[in-house]
């Protein structure tokens, strides 16, 4: 997004700028078609799992942004300013996301990133982009720790002032969830199981407190190596111990073999577990045996909320191969959040973007405020969204289907 007067898209910045993965909807060609060559271009970076097994997740993020910066384009809703989306793939993995923030800082037509789906990845991205006072929203990442510091049940202190999320966190999650279990499903003797990772480990832990709070009993708990598949031992473990709920802290890839090996162990008890399984892949591992199992996800139903309805038709209409998926309404608000701030730069700059572009586009970030695919997107002292709605899904018919929203009461 910058004007050709400020910083010339040189043939000496296009050799230094590093190449990126596309990130358009139907393009192989390198990224998004971006409308007119004319102004300005402004690339959004996003940084997902885009192979492996969270792609279902990834592609959902990655189209949902491209949606974003085409529909900015085709309003031109910042004059002179095309915006385009390039992609990177982390594969889960946060040593590979650290990698891809420092190729995103590198190319200075990057004001904004969109991503990534993991907490632990965003953990490795957040100083590198703070570094260089590059403005990152995650649609999906929930661990408190990453707005609040390491020791946010006590103090809570922001680390980094360019991150920014429009998802809500664990500490509102695993409280919501355990409230659901305790008092709403009546379960009252839990497993817990994790897969040890950031966003896995610190929901389970948020779960457990609240539920032992409400007077709830963890007869057992376990941690599980997510690159196995092979859960029969926990299953047994699970079996023996009386539980009559468990609950993961993990993704879908695990979660959907654990709920089917615990059933087939002879406990037919529900799985429960964060945004990380609810998604139609987790069934499909799981198979029928996964009736009654339960998801919290961050929001109300996209289908159900009239703000989104737009946002629905839209996508179907662009044509994207692969499902919005979980957090598809969060990478677009994400994506448009980035866009309102960029649009505040330049129109407090006389129509052009400022030579510290980056820096005021982070700077501007924190005063967004509007209407979004997911309701009234803006962000707190900490940078998390003001949006606080977690929604509980049951698998019913092998289908999520919606059966409670609303927000955490502590």
């Amino acid at each position: 997004m910058r004007q050709r007067s400020l910083i010339a898209i040189t043939a000496a910045l296009a050799a230094g700028a590093l190449t990126l993965t596309a990130c358009g909807s139907r393009d192989d060609d390198g990224g998004s078609d971006s409308g007119s060559g004319d102004g300005t271009t402004v690339v959004i970076g996003v940084d997902a799992p885009l192979t492996g097994d969270l792609t279902a997740l990834g592609l959902g993020i990655k189209n949902s942004a491209d949606l974003a910066a085409k529909t900015a384009n085709k309003q031109k809703y910042v004059d002179g300013v095309t915006f385009k989306i390039e992609a990177l793939d982390d594969q889960g993995q946060p040593s590979v996301g650290q990698q891809n923030a420092a190729k995103f800082v590198a190319d200075k037509s990057v004001l904004g990133v969109v991503g990534p789906l993991n907490s632990s990845v965003g953990e490795s991205m957040q100083k590198v982009f703070d570094s260089a006072q590059l403005v990152e929203v995650s649609p999906a990442n929930t661990g408190p720790s990453l707005t609040q510091g390491p020791d946010w049940r006590t103090k809570k202190v922001r680390p980094y002032k360019s991150y920014f999320r429009t998802a809500t966190t664990d500490a509102i999650q695993g409280p919501f969830a355990a409230q659901y279990v305790y008092n709403d499903a009546k379960k009252k003797k839990v497993f817990v199981i994790d897969d040890k990772k950031t966003y896995g480990a610190g929901l389970a832990g948020t779960f457990t407190e609240e539920f032992k709070k409400l007077g709830g009993k963890v007869v057992g708990t376990e941690h599980i190596n997510p690159d196995t598949k092979d859960f029969s031992s926990v299953a047994t473990k699970v079996k023996n111990s009386g539980a009559d709920v468990v609950y993961y802290g993990g993704e879908y890839p695990q979660a959907g073999p654990l709920s089917k090996q615990i059933k087939e162990a002879g406990a037919k008890i529900p799985l429960v577990g964060g945004d990380g399984i609810k998604d139609d892949t987790f069934i499909e591992l799981a198979g029928a045996g996964s009736d009654g199992d339960l998801a919290t996800s961050v929001g109300a139903p996209v289908e159900e909320l009239d703000s989104a309805k737009k946002f629905v038709a839209d996508y179907k209409a662009a044509g994207y191969k692969e499902d919005y998926a979980a957090y598809g309404g969060y990478s677009y608000d994400s994506a448009w959040a980035i866009i309102e701030a960029v649009k505040k730069v330049v129109e407090d700059n006389g129509g052009k973007l400022p030579d510290d572009a980056r820096a005021k586009v982070t700077e501007a970030m924190q005063n967004v405020s509007f209407d979004g695919v997911t309701g009234k997107v803006s962000f707190d002292e900490f940078g998390d969204a003001t949006n606080k709605q977690l929604t509980v899904y049951a698998v019913e018919n092998g289908a999520f289907k919606a059966v409670k929203s609303g927000t955490y009461t502590g």
